[in-house]
């Protein structure tokens, strides 16, 4: 009698897995990436718009520069220009960790205007 060595599929699940597997990791690493790079978009939007309304106050343009990079991501600069009875601020921050590539130029900028209040008589 002739035994036939019978097929099984026995580990097809695991080289399926081992070759997708970098392919989901891939993914999930662009996905946080994007998400940080949102967060901080977020957070110099934030910034800026803070430091417009202190600029707008009247407040000392050092004073401006602190609370703009108090609430920034780490390493922003702040920028304040006074435009007529306008006053602008931007507030630009480099992309953290290596998703530079996500923003497109490494950076992210955010700029906020507000109108300077008039001095109480």
């Amino acid at each position: 009698m002739i035994t036939r060595a019978r097929r099984t599929d026995a580990g097809m699940v695991s080289a399926e897995l081992a070759v997708a597997l970098p392919a989901v990791v891939f993914v999930m690493l662009v996905a946080l990436g994007a998400l940080m790079v949102g967060v901080d978009q977020i957070r110099c939007t934030d910034a800026a718009r803070v430091a417009a309304r202190a600029a707008a106050r009247g407040d000392p343009v050092d004073a401006v520069r602190r609370d703009g990079t108090r609430a920034a991501p780490p390493g922003s600069s702040v920028t304040v220009q006074p435009d007529g009875d306008l006053v602008r601020v931007t507030v630009t921050t480099p992309v953290r960790g290596p998703f530079g590539w996500v923003a497109g130029s490494g950076s992210l900028h955010a700029t906020g205007v507000a109108q300077q209040e008039a001095a109480p008589p």
